[in-house]
């Protein structure tokens, strides 16, 4: 047997070859999604997608660039992600056809957190790593949301217990931001996510094929074992129910 056989047959498998299963409705969800992100670009400008580059992330921007929708995608660069994280977001400005704008932290805050509590805090306590959240996530993505509208997001009900009554069109912050919050991926299923990326050939983070399902910051994100739930491998070292860095997490 030849060492390229062996070799071929050793290599793990992609993300697409392992998760790539389209539901029976997979049609009508993505009627429904062209839809709903065609009257939010419609009815509610100014309006952007927060892309963290994941892999729900990938498939809202790939439907925005083929649809010519007029929605924009920021990134949130905490000076934290990983390599391959950076290198997807290049290609990502480099090939989209809607702007792609990055945030990142005011650098003075991120010197001044390391300085007195230290690069490894956000171990130490819940509440250390959330002031490091808000420094690298929070304060960068109220920049990014400041005159808009409404925003875009890749939450699926799938993901987590905290994410299972996510609305496809959720005005819940209205009152208090005067924001509009769309998830066109709320009911889709990770094997549905995977099925678009695989039939599009959309490019995708490669830590997706290290079992990276969820990816944030490099310190705070690891692979899964199998039987982990999907977001166990984020801030993996505390309780299930604070895992929220607060770009989410509803008052």
């Amino acid at each position: 047997m030849s060492s390229s056989l062996i070799s071929s047959r050793s290599a793990p498998a992609k993300a697409t070859e392992l998760h790539a299963k389209a539901s029976p409705d997979f049609a009508a969800k993505l009627a429904e999604t062209k839809a709903l992100l065609s009257r939010a670009a419609t009815d509610f400008q100014p309006l952007t997608q927060a892309s963290s580059l994941g892999a729900e992330d990938v498939v809202i921007t790939h439907i925005i660039n083929r649809l010519r929708l007029d929605i924009p995608v920021f990134v949130l660069e905490t000076g934290a992600l990983h390599t391959e994280t950076l290198a997807l977001l290049e290609r990502t400005q480099a090939h989209s056809r809607t702007p792609v704008t990055v945030y990142r932290p005011v650098q003075e805050a991120v010197i001044q957190f390391v300085r007195h509590k230290g690069q490894n805090a956000i171990y130490q306590s819940i509440d250390l790593r959330k002031e490091c959240c808000g420094i690298r996530k929070m304060e960068p993505l109220a920049r990014a949301l400041t005159g808009k509208k409404a925003w875009v997001t890749g939450l699926r009900q799938e993901q987590s217990a905290a994410r299972a009554e996510v609305l496809l069109h959720d005005e819940s912050e209205v009152a208090s931001k005067g924001l509009h919050k769309f998830n066109p991926l709320a009911q889709w299923t990770w094997g549905d996510v995977w099925h678009y990326i695989a039939t599009n050939q959309v490019d995708y983070n490669p830590l997706h094929d290290q079992f990276f399902p969820s990816i944030g910051c490099a310190p705070c994100t690891r692979a899964i074992s199998l039987g982990e739930e999907f977001r166990a491998g984020r801030w993996w070292w505390e309780d299930e129910a604070a895992k929220e860095c607060g770009l989410h997490v509803k008052k």
